[in-house]
């Protein structure tokens, strides 16, 4: 079996691709024919040892997955050898063949595409735990979305725009920009050549912004934060700039305003139940053509390491997805 290995925390140059093991299913667990794997930016912060949890070495970075069930364990009962399915697993994706709890799986219907559901998960899913469950997020309400041209900043227009809100998107470049008018933001603001919180407060009327959507962090969440409106909710995400901020405390009490942490990952292992219900809400979205997963990047289980240092280097518009 081929994977792609991080045998030690360092540079992404340092993964190996080398043929491994087979693996066999303990009780509970399901052997999975690895389809497609969406990646993201904190791959390559496991990969660097930068992240919340350290993976024990040897390990394959790959957070969500899709594929079809090759082998079951004894005390499995809901799924069988050739079920599509499409899972949540934190790492140990990029590998031909995954041993995944059957309780993370999510049965994948038939008209919905191998790298589709890889692109799906992570980041429409973390968007909606944070629209939905923790902003409460309602229709008439501004939200702004920084880094909006990436996986997760799509997948909050799409979403934000669903709920009823007025989308401003804030991103880098001109180029990323006009993709997110393609997907649907109402108002543009480019963040390397113009005031965001000047422009935030033009957009709607002096009032600022109900909520704010932020995988960026640095320098740049404060300056947002000083945008919001009475009562608004500044949505941390995480930090794709690499930098994460300080915030002086009399801001939210200045302006009554509430640092809503969003841990997606965690959310999925505290409150399985309400990840599943997200889950079934989002197939049946993308079923109806009312959300659509961008794929900027593809490529094969051999070029996964030029898949990642796109990530890193921030050059993919939408989501990366590897073909298995």
């Amino acid at each position: 079996m081929r994977a792609i290995l991080c045998k030690e925390f360092g540079p992404l140059e340092r993964l190996a691709f080398e043929n491994t093991p087979g693996v066999e299913p303990r009780e509970r667990d399901l052997v999975i024919n690895v389809k497609a794997v969406g990646l993201n930016f904190f791959d390559t912060l496991l990969i660097a040892g930068q992240y919340q949890y350290r993976p024990d070495l040897p390990f394959s970075p790959g957070a969500e997955i899709s594929g079809t069930v090759a082998k079951v364990g004894p005390e499995v009962d809901k799924f069988s050898p050739g079920d599509r399915i499409m899972a949540f697993i934190g790492w140990g994706g990029l590998r031909e063949q995954a041993t995944v709890s059957a309780a993370k799986c999510i049965l994948l219907p038939d008209d919905v595409s191998y790298e589709t559901a890889a692109a799906l998960q992570v980041s429409y899913g973390t968007a909606l735990n944070a629209l939905s469950d923790r902003a409460d997020l309602r229709d008439g309400e501004t939200l702004a979305v920084l880094g909006a041209a990436g996986g997760t900043g799509q997948a909050a227009i799409e979403l934000g725009k669903m709920l009823g809100a007025t989308v401003i998107a804030v991103a880098s470049n001109e180029e990323k920009l006009k993709f997110c008018s393609l997907i649907g933001a109402d108002h543009l603001i480019n963040s390397s050549r113009e005031d965001v919180k000047q422009r935030i407060r033009d957009l709607t009327s002096g009032k600022g912004a109900d909520a704010i959507f932020d995988p960026v962090g640095g320098s740049l969440s404060e300056t947002a934060f000083r945008s919001l409106k009475w009562g608004g909710r500044h949505l941390v995400i995480g930090f794709a700039s690499g930098d994460i901020p300080r915030l002086a405390l009399n801001l939210p009490l200045l302006k009554g305003a509430s640092v809503v942490g969003v841990f997606w990952g965690e959310q999925v292992k505290r409150e399985p139940e309400s990840h599943h219900l997200n889950m079934q809400r989002l197939l049946s979205w993308l079923r109806n053509g009312r959300i659509k997963p961008h794929i900027g990047f593809s490529c094969p289980l051999s070029n996964a390491k030029l898949a990642l240092a796109e990530i890193a280097e921030r050059r993919i518009k939408g989501k990366a997805i590897v073909v298995v």
